[in-house]
Parts: C-alpha cells; sequence; structure tokens
C-alpha cells in the first residue's frame, strides 16, 4: 500500500472526502438520476464542505509542506466556494460555460502536477467533466449536461475510494504484473 504523504496524511483524507463528497452530489444533480434533485441542490455542500472545509484541508496541507495537496485543496475549495456564493445570481450560460471551463483548466494543472495515480485521476476525471459542462452551456445541451454529472460523480466515488482506501487499508496502487507469460523481473 502507498503510505506517502500525498495519499494517506489527515488532511488529504479530510481534503479527498470532502472533495468525494461534493462532486458526488454536484454530479448526482447534474444527471437527473433522482427526481427533483439538481445541481443547485447542492449548493449548501459545495459552500461548506467543497468550498471551506476544502480550503482550509488545503491551508493544513500547505503548511505541512505537501505543496500538492495544499495547492489543489486550495484551489479547489475556491472554485467550490465561489460557484456556491454566486450560483444565485443571474449569470447568462456563456458566462457559467466560462466560469466551469476555468474551473476545468485548475483540474487539468492538477492532473499534469503528479502526485499519486488515485489523485491524478480525480483531478483527470475532474476536469472532464468541467469541460463536458462548459462545453453543454455554451451549447445548451442537456445531453453534455448529463454526460458531465456522470463524469463528476465517477471523479467523486474516486476521490471518496482514494480517501477511504487509506482508512481502510484498501490497495491505493495497483501491483505491478510482468509484461508477459515467461517474464521473470530480475532483482
Amino acid at each position: 500500500m502507498d503510505n506517502d504523504v500525498s495519499a494517506g496524511s489527515t488532511t488529504t483524507i479530510v481534503g479527498r472526502l470532502a472533495l468525494g463528497i461534493t462532486l458526488l452530489a454536484f454530479g448526482l444533480g447534474n444527471t437527473d438520476v433522482i427526481d427533483g434533485v439538481t445541481a443547485a441542490d447542492a449548493l449548501s455542500l459545495a459552500h461548506y464542505v467543497g468550498g471551506v472545509a476544502l480550503f482550509v484541508a488545503g491551508l493544513l496541507a500547505l503548511r505541512d509542506r505537501d505543496t500538492v495537496t495544499g495547492t489543489a485543496f486550495s484551489a479547489l475549495g475556491a472554485l467550490w466556494f465561489t460557484w456556491a456564493v454566486s450560483a444565485g445570481n443571474q449569470a447568462s450560460d456563456h458566462a457559467a460555460g466560462l466560469f466551469l471551463l476555468l474551473f476545468a483548466l485548475v483540474a487539468l494543472s492538477l492532473t499534469l502536477a503528479g502526485g499519486d495515480p488515485l489523485g491524478q485521476g480525480t483531478y483527470g476525471l475532474l476536469f472532464l467533466a468541467m469541460l463536458l459542462l462548459a462545453v453543454a452551456r455554451f451549447a445548451d445541451s442537456p445531453a453534455l449536461t448529463k454526460a458531465g454529472g456522470w463524469v463528476a460523480v465517477a471523479a467523486g466515488a474516486l476521490a471518496w475510494y482514494a480517501a477511504t482506501a487509506v482508512l481502510a487499508h484498501w490497495p491505493t496502487v495497483l501491483p505491478r504484473r510482468a509484461a508477459g507469460r515467461g517474464v521473470t523481473a530480475a532483482g
């Protein structure tokens, strides 16, 4: 099991739980899979858990000199907080699409920053979700909104798994195997 700081510190676990729960609620709200539940219903959760708690977790990670996690959680916390407090304002679909596109670019930077595979996978899925949701707003496409919602659900599930895996001592990395039959590892 991967026991380095990026995978298993208390700050990282709390941050991943906060991100996972926020993404699950936000994503499910965009899928229309639960009757009467929309992305707007995730506002309170996004404000306090995705915004405040994630931002504080980021500051704690930066204090511990974990710059990748600290930057990720602080930036994502600020974005979730901004989304939650501005959701009631009347903004055009293009303005909302631009916000989601900028959110996607932050997630792309986090994906490319490195770190453990579960973190990179979460940020990669978050990038794809926000990109799909941005294009959906620009194109007024309910189908893309649902697709983006499902990708956000997958990102949330991966973030939740990454946190829970450390707490429950589940695998956080895939075991490496030899390339093919009859191949032995030197060592």
